[in-house]
């Protein structure tokens, strides 16, 4: 079990006598692209809040690199090394492609909460983050103001600042939610190239993007685990055809 970077056991939410989530396992190995699908309502982003702190754990436990972690503040996780990214686009819209980087690397310096100092403080970081904004082909817009960027432009800069953490294992919620065609294959290249040293954990509709990317695939329904497998073993499943029963193979 020395591959496993995250395991939940029995990992339960319930709201008031409505459970969201009931007794899920989950094993991801590490370096692996690891997919959470499922009909809407079926739990997904209430596993990535469960996961992450968001909200507190009603059963079972959380384990990271074999250590429990069910108990741990958001903060905590994230120095652990999990990150995560949002369905809605979280940059900050005013500041430079360049400046959003280097907010999220200036985690690393030690007056990083110094907030009196110069601006001039932060050069020392522009040329890490130029290199993330080059891994995630933005380097042509450094200078631009993170509003002026195209919605499949904002997501490469959401990888960028979410590399800039240096995660371990990423959470990507619904990281093509609302693009374009030619957006949603620039991005998963992208996906495929940040993973290339680290683990990903993704929610994701589009099971096209499923398909290309994950090598394993969990399927939720109703907050319990329905079928996992290859996507050809999860597609094929009965129990999965019905779930998905009304809803679009993109």
């Amino acid at each position: 079990m020395n591959d496993l970077i995250l395991e939940t056991r029995g990992l339960t939410k319930e709201f008031k006598g409505f459970v969201a989530v009931k007794d899920v396992d989950l094993k991801v190995r590490r370096g692996a692209i690891h997919a959470l699908i499922g009909p809407n309502g079926a739990g997904k982003t209430t596993v990535f809040n469960l996961l992450t702190r968001f909200l507190p754990v009603t059963a079972g436990r959380i384990l990271f690199r074999g250590e429990d972690i069910t108990g741990e503040r958001p903060a905590q996780i994230s120095r652990r090394g999990i990150v995560r990214s949002f369905q809605i686009s979280s940059t900050f819209p005013h500041m430079t492609v360049l400046e959003n980087v280097r907010v999220a690397l200036q985690r690393k310096l030690a007056n990083s909460f110094h907030f009196w100092r110069s601006e001039r403080s932060l050069d020392a970081l522009d040329g890490k983050a130029r290199e993330l904004l080059a891994a995630v082909e933005l380097t042509e817009h450094a200078e631009l103001q993170a509003v002026e960027l195209p919605y499949g432009r904002k997501r490469a800069l959401e990888l960028a600042t979410t590399l800039a953490l240096e995660p371990e294992l990423m959470l990507l919620d619904e990281p093509t939610q609302g693009m374009a065609h030619e957006d949603v294959g620039r991005v998963v290249e992208l996906i495929k190239k940040v993973a290339a040293d680290r683990t990903v954990l993704m929610v994701e509709h589009n099971l096209s993007v499923v398909e290309d990317l994950c090598d394993t695939i969990t399927v939720l329904a109703r907050g319990a685990v329905l079928a996992e497998g290859t996507y050809e073993q999860v597609s094929g499943n009965p129990a999965v055809l019905e779930a998905y029963v009304g809803i679009a193979d993109e």
